[in-house]
């Protein structure tokens, strides 16, 4: 389950103060968006509880825990898998600054999958009850709930068609490139805190396929790949590739 651990949270955004909103806020762009400034609600922060960091590999919830809360990530990155009956993982998606976890179960008041840090990650965390209370007094906070869990559901069916591994690799580059400019960060350069092989699983693709897309994205100029460190060189190629998927 969502729970504090007593340590100093460290994150990589800044905090805001007494008027602004945290830079990796979930909430932050529909607040401002709907004539609210974070003066105005303080209600809302009140409900927020910073937790963690969780260690590279510790779970934030478990499949079948019972839903107390909705988190966002306020820094690190955290996945989110299920098991079937063999044991074998399949990658749901990666969470970054100022997502939500935990939207997906709402309807069964169960968390349906796990979510695992990949890095050292802490989460300000919403008890679900209280927001939804406040939520029908701010309607701004109320329509960012309903988009939130509008691109949640997006995300699971982004490569549910028959795309090459090509046009796989450039919709997981470019949708990475763009939820970082979203929150401010470098969207031509980042850091890949997923292996390759969550990468290959969550793309539906094998580990090798992963590698021989980025061998040949490099030769091509299209990316310059060091280790985890991805660096876009040519963005419109890019963005081209991935279209059939992304669709804008």
């Amino acid at each position: 389950m969502l729970r504090p651990n007593g340590r100093t949270p460290t994150p990589i955004a800044d905090d805001g103060d007494e008027f602004t909103f945290c830079s990796t806020c979930a909430f932050s762009a529909a607040c401002l968006e709907s004539g609210y400034d974070k003066s105005q609600l303080r209600e809302l922060h009140v409900l927020v509880e910073h937790i963690g960091p969780f260690r590279e590999g510790e779970h934030i919830f478990r499949e079948g825990d019972p839903f107390n809360a909705i988190a966002a990530v306020r820094s690190g990155t955290v996945k989110t898998y299920v098991t079937d009956p063999n044991g074998r993982e399949q990658v749901q998606g990666f969470y970054l600054p100022g997502e939500m976890i935990g939207l997906s179960a709402i309807s069964q008041a169960r968390y349906p999958c796990n979510a695992v840090a990949l890095d050292a990650v802490v989460l300000c965390r919403f008890s679900f009850p209280s927001m939804a209370a406040l939520a029908t007094r701010m309607p701004g906070v109320q329509q960012q709930l309903f988009r939130l869990l509008s691109q949640d559901i997006g995300k699971a069916a982004l490569l549910a068609g028959n795309y090459t591994a090509d046009e796989r690799m450039a919709a997981f580059l470019i949708s990475l490139s763009r939820r970082y400019a979203a929150r401010g960060f470098s969207p031509n350069r980042f850091v890949l805190t997923m292996s390759r092989t969550d990468i290959a699983n969550y793309l539906r693709l094998a580990a090798e396929s992963v590698s021989r897309v980025f061998r040949r994205f490099q030769d091509e100029g299209l990316i310059r790949v060091d280790r985890r460190d991805i660096e876009i060189l040519d963005y419109g190629a890019l963005d081209e590739l991935a279209r059939s998927i992304l669709r804008d």
